[in-house]
């Protein structure tokens, strides 16, 4: 395939990316209104990324327990082009039930709120088939060296979508009117701000999935590209995701069994709670490690999961994609929680925030992640040496201009000043990373360390944009450890990105488990999971390099700045 041709398809396959994005980022603002509106604790109104993201595991989980019982990659049989379509329009189906099923709802109205999960998870698994076939789809497209950077490009496209979406959701659900926390919330209660304004909102989503999927299906442009290698089933990888489907299948069971009693929330019940949620935690992470450990002695059974570098990059994923998600999905709270009633101020130090407020903040953190992934995307052009290092410095505040202009008006003067500080500094991690992918996240992983410990620790902005700074340090990673995971896997590349896929259900368990903290100790304190995220991340950049060098695979090109 050309050069050219090639371009023309990532300029296609990209526009899905958009989608997860805008839909991912909305949950920000969506899951604080869905605590107010519904009357829920913290750890309920997580559970829309218990739903959201969990569908991706769920998704991915039964595309390879069928592929593994027939003996045949469903994937690669359709092709990755297939596969998208196939998964873009299962989300415009869970889109568009959206409106039936919230037509009428109504402040208080619990029920309603597990039809809105039920959409969501609808959407994501229409997502999870799209990701796990998107993601190789876009490295097949071209070197494997830079497959990573074309990751990174149409993660930039993710990111935009992910920086208007808390926006736009917040236009619709609250309108352009400026209001106090009081109105607001009382509004909400009154019922005048109703669930019910985002059923067009899906409606419009699910007609552009549509229309994304025609757009698949007959452009010329993108081959529907596939692997020749043969299936080989996984048997025994099979069984232990099973087993671990099964333990998080009873945990959350017995977590929702205890709010389904109507019981009040005493000490004990919070506290079986949050074993619980513990106990799915420590399911994954000895299940990951039990594969690795038994592929390791016996390789025959486990397919891909016989490569170190994908079964740690499972754990990467699924801690990389709980951190990214769990930072601003409790954000919401921490900035409109009132800890000091006499001064009405939150517990960083700063003016209660009502649900309206929180968007730009949402979409700033978001932002980040876009300019990040714009940055990476630069070496996709092929730029000189010196041209690269004005675009490495250039790019970032571009792109920060763009996030500016969507939230014209909502940010101070120092405010700006505080995240273009933020910005100079992941500037600086990508001049020294020099776009070897091991070393990009062994730097941003450390920074990532430092900002939510700041963020626990300080208090006023100084927190505020250290925590929204976890957005520009966790921009890159995907890409990152994507390429890392799936490097030397061969005819296993399409398994092993199913496996990876499932792993986004770092982003249904650890928001959740940060909520659960949150309810029983204090919001801020609760960030503490993050920084034990970072650290695996940390642990896993070092790690990988070694298992891959042991296989004679290398990442030290170095494309200098």
């Amino acid at each position: 395939m050309s050069t050219k041709n090639n371009n023309s398809a990532l300029t296609t396959l990209v526009t899905v990316f958009f989608f997860w994005g805008f839909i991912a980022a909305s949950n920000g603002v969506f899951i604080p209104f869905c605590k107010t509106y519904f009357n829920i604790d913290q750890f309920q109104s997580q559970l829309v990324d218990f739903a959201f993201y969990g569908a991706y595991y769920f998704g991915a989980l039964f595309l390879f327990v069928v592929s593994s019982t027939v003996k045949k990659d469903i994937l690669n049989s359709w092709g990755y082009k297939n596969g998208i379509v196939y998964g873009l329009l299962i989300s415009a189906l869970g889109a568009l039930l959206m409106y039936p099923l919230i037509d009428g709802a109504k402040q208080g109205d619990s029920s309603v709120f597990y039809l809105v999960l039920l959409a969501l998870f609808i959407v994501g698994l229409g997502f999870s088939l799209q990701q796990t076939a998107a993601n190789p789809f876009a490295i097949a497209l071209g070197e494997p060296e830079t497959g990573s950077q074309r990751l990174n490009l149409a993660g930039g496209v993710n990111s935009f979508g992910a920086t208007i979406g808390p926006t736009v959701i917040a236009l619709i659900i609250f309108g352009s009117t400026p209001l106090s926390g009081d109105d607001l919330n009382q509004m909400i209660l009154n019922n005048e701000i109703k669930l019910t304004t985002i059923q067009f909102l899906y409606i419009g989503v699910g007609a552009l999935f549509l229309a994304a999927a025609a757009l698949f299906h007959f452009s010329k442009k993108l081959p529907n590209t596939k692997t020749e290698e043969v299936f080989e089933p996984a048997n025994k990888a099979k069984n232990i995701l099973i087993a671990l489907t099964v333990v998080i299948i009873v945990c959350f069971g017995l977590i929702f069994n205890t709010y389904a009693d109507g019981a009040v929330a005493t000490e004990a019940i919070e506290n079986k709670r949050l074993y619980l949620l513990l106990i799915a935690l420590i399911a994954v992470i000895l299940s990951v490690f039990f594969a690795n450990t038994r592929a390791t002695k016996s390789p025959e059974g486990w397919g891909a999961m016989k490569y170190p570098q994908l079964v740690l990059g499972m754990l990467a994923i699924f801690t990389y994609v709980g951190v990214e998600v769990t930072i601003q999905s409790n954000l919401g709270e921490l900035l409109k929680f009132v800890a000091d009633k006499v001064n009405n101020l939150n517990p960083l130090g700063l003016k209660v925030m009502n649900d309206a407020e929180i968007a730009p903040f949402i979409s700033l953190y978001w932002g980040g992640m876009m300019i990040g992934r714009w940055v990476g995307a630069i070496t996709v052009f092929n730029p000189s040496k010196g041209l690269k290092k004005w675009l490495l410095i250039i790019v970032p505040y571009v792109a920060f201009g763009v996030i500016l202009l969507v939230n014209f008006g909502k940010y101070s003067s120092t405010e700006i000043l505080l995240f273009g500080v933020c910005v100079a500094i992941q500037i600086g991690g990508f001049f020294l990373a020099k776009d070897n992918p091991i070393t990009t996240l062994k730097i941003f992983s450390t920074l990532g360390v430092i900002g939510v410990v700041i963020g626990i620790f300080a208090s006023g902005q100084l927190a505020l944009y250290a925590l929204l700074s976890g957005g520009l340090f966790c921009s890159i990673m995907w890409p990152c450890i994507f390429t890392l995971s799936i490097s030397g896997l061969g005819k296993y590349t399409s398994q092993g990105s199913a496996f990876l896929i499932m792993m986004i259900l770092g982003g249904a368990i650890i928001p959740p488990l940060q909520g659960k903290l949150a309810d029983i100790f204090s919001i801020q304190s609760s960030y503490w999971i993050a920084v034990a995220c970072f650290i695996y991340l940390l642990f896993y950049a070092y790690k990988t390099k070694s298992v891959l060098q042991r296989q004679g695979i290398t990442f030290d090109k170095k494309d200098e700045a």
